[in-house]
């Protein structure tokens, strides 16, 4: 049987350099069609650079032939960067068949695609027929057809990008297949694994944001959150710092505002009696409002609370706390 890759063949070499056959080799490296000795050098230990297509002299670099194609599969599975196959699209949790199941495109069924590839019209008519059958088999049992709807929520309301849709999408499926999601809302289990994966992964939404988008109550969201988090494990302790961008974006802030925030926060964050247990939100909230005004780009208490999404009674609360906090500080350092 004819080989297609690399073989090597071992002979006894003499012990001191003969003419016409190079310097001393253990061993003898032919291709295929290159097993006669270089004609530069007379050395036989050809290699094949895949990268350039060339088929080179080991020893002096002859290059003896060039774009040679590789017999081998490319990189296209983008799924699987040890797999080489070349059909198929990468598996994605976005789709309830995890995109493995064949499609019957109806762009294919038009008429003047059809009729390129020779379809008649009654084959046109049957295999629209196989398609809505095809369509249906996929949404036979109801778990499918939940998963259908849980992913169509999570595609065009969460708001989150590729990865963490997917991400999303995941957590969805597991509580799916281990019996949460029976009982409860489609929409409140997809809303809070959308909140729970924005703030794993640094990018937090409000719960009044995430609950308007899927049309839900706060209360109900608030709670699947918690039975969500208990269940996955997925307990975090939210920074105020995570809301800086996104509330500045908001208030219209100067990015230069970043600078003297971030040193407050720097000054405050390590007396975690003073934030921690405290809503995050109106945490970030009141150190944005102190920055903005000693930057000289003051904004109000009303303006700062609607964004944040707390009370201006909350507000002033936190703010005499944190300038309790810095009042000590400063005196503290004084008498140092």
């Amino acid at each position: 049987m004819k080989q297609n890759k690399q073989t090597v063949e071992t002979t006894n070499k003499p012990n001191k350099k003969l003419p016409g056959l190079g310097n001393n080799h253990e061993g003898r490296r032919t291709l295929e069609g290159h097993t006669r000795p270089c004609e530069d050098c007379g050395a036989v230990n050809w290699d094949f650079d895949v990268t350039r297509g060339e088929i080179t002299c080991g020893d002096c670099g002859l290059v003896a032939e060039e774009n040679v194609p590789d017999p081998g599969a490319e990189w296209t599975n983008r799924d699987n960067g040890e797999d080489r196959s070349r059909v198929g699209r990468p598996m994605t949790y976005t789709l309830a068949d995890k995109g493995l199941n064949t499609t019957i495109d109806v762009r294919d069924l038009n008429t003047g695609i059809a009729s390129r590839h020779g379809m008649s019209s009654q084959a046109r008519r049957d295999w629209r027929r196989r398609r809505v059958i095809d369509e249906r088999s996929k949404t036979r049992k109801s778990r499918e057809r939940n998963l259908v709807k849980a992913n169509q929520f999570i595609r065009d309301r969460s708001g989150l990008p590729g990865p963490l849709q997917e991400e999303a999408a995941r957590l969805y499926r597991r509580l799916s297949g281990e019996g949460f999601v029976t009982g409860r809302s489609i929409a409140g289990v997809t809303a809070a694994c959308t909140y729970l994966v924005a703030r794993q992964e640094g990018l937090p939404r409000q719960i009044p944001d995430v609950s308007q988008a899927f049309d839900i109550t706060e209360k109900d969201l608030s709670r699947l959150i918690r039975q969500v988090s208990r269940r996955l494990n997925m307990h975090k302790i939210t920074a105020p710092d995570e809301y800086f961008d996104k509330f500045m974006s908001d208030l219209g802030l100067e990015p230069s505002i970043r600078t003297p925030l971030d040193e407050l926060w720097n000054t405050i964050k390590p007396h975690d009696d003073v934030w921690q247990g405290k809503k995050p939100m109106g945490v970030a909230a009141a150190l944005i409002y102190k920055a903005a005004s000693a930057a000289g780009n003051p904004r109000t208490q009303s303006e700062v609370c609607s964004v944040a999404n707390v009370s201006e009674v909350t507000l002033r609360g936190l703010l005499r706390l944190i300038d309790g906090l810095l009042d000590k500080i400063r005196q503290y350092q004084n008498l140092q």
